[in-house]
């Protein structure tokens, strides 16, 4: 089809001006679709910069009360929680203590916003662990899938009791969602939600993240992150993460995987989350540092094709960013 050929056809009227392409634009990115990670780190005195992740740090207790007031006062949808213990050891043991960092930080953060937005935690042992993987191991070096959900069952009822109203259960145990459903409904908390990140990709894109909470893993996670080359397989562990319980479903990372959220999102009837995780973060940050391309526009590009693509939530970094550039 050409002009001559349909004169009066003219697709760019509705391009003509800045309001003209707001009001056909077919999806809009709203404040309450974001959901921000906060990292705090036990010991600290003050904040601490992630060097790989420009613009996010590590905070204090008290700081991470500042910056879960400034973005609730923003309007972000909610808030992820990660934390970095003093001390790891092998099962992870501050993962399930009550007085561990994490379950401090819950408490800070209900303590300054309450129900004002969703508060969210890791449930992982990652962070916890001094070999940096997502559960314990067994004597040749494997993860202990069984005997880490039990783990994770502790962790689940420490954070619920802490406040947390959405449980992030991250570490890719066959089960786990369910365990941790068991656990919570076994211990009076049937109210607290579980957010699956049922599909989780082996993905080189974690490198700052692991900068950020200082993981000690030698190796990889491929015996249990999902496989970039599979699809079908994400939609098996998405109907077996529902199945068991999960009220949410996750995808991350989020931009190499677009398709699979678009999948995801077509089969099921809960909310659909992706995690714009920090390796997409530091590439646009680095490319944008050396002036190679528009940093602003490639944030809102880049959060607009993951609602396009079919989440309803996203997790990123450039939440508050976001909602100024929305503004």
């Amino acid at each position: 089809m050409t002009e001559s050929q349909f004169p009066n056809v003219r697709p760019r009227r509705l391009r003509q001006t800045p309001a003209l392409r707001r009001l056909v634009a077919e999806t809009r990115l709203h404040p309450a679709d974001f959901v921000l990670p906060l990292f705090v780190k036990e010991g600290l005195d003050e904040p601490a910069a992630i060097a790989s992740m420009p613009g996010v740090y590590q905070h204090t207790l008290s700081s991470l009360r500042k910056a879960a007031h400034e973005a609730v006062t923003a309007g972000v949808g909610g808030l992820m929680l990660f934390a970095v213990p003093e001390e790891r050891d092998a099962i992870g043991s501050a993962a399930v203590d009550p007085d561990g960092i994490l379950q401090r930080a819950i408490r800070e953060v209900a303590d300054e916003v309450g129900d004002s937005t969703v508060i969210m935690s890791d449930l992982c042992l990652d962070e916890f662990t001094d070999h940096g993987h997502c559960g314990v191991l067994r004597a040749d070096g494997a993860v202990d899938n069984d005997a880490t959900l039990e783990i994770y069952g502790e962790m689940a009822i420490a954070q619920a009791a802490a406040g947390a109203h959405l449980l992030g259960a991250s570490g890719m145990m066959d089960g786990q969602v369910g365990f941790v459903r068991r656990a919570l409904d076994g211990a009076g908390y049937q109210d607290t939600g579980i957010l699956a990140y049922a599909v989780k990709y082996s993905s080189a894109f974690f490198g700052p993240f692991r900068d950020a909470v200082e993981s000690q893993l030698q190796g990889d996670r491929k015996t249990y992150q999902q496989n970039p080359a599979n699809a079908i397989e994400a939609l098996r562990e998405v109907r077996l993460d529902l199945a068991e319980g999960a009220d949410m479903v996750m995808v991350k990372p989020a931009g190499s995987y677009l398709d699979i959220v678009r999948r995801v999102a077509d089969v099921v009837d809960v909310p659909v989350a992706a995690y714009q995780i920090s390796g997409e973060y530091a590439t646009v940050e680095a490319a944008a540092a050396n002036g190679w391309i528009d940093r602003d526009q490639a944030v809102l590009e880049t959060l607009t094709s993951i609602k396009r693509a079919g989440a309803s939530i996203i997790l990123t970094y450039w939440a508050l960013d976001a909602i100024r550039l929305l503004g």
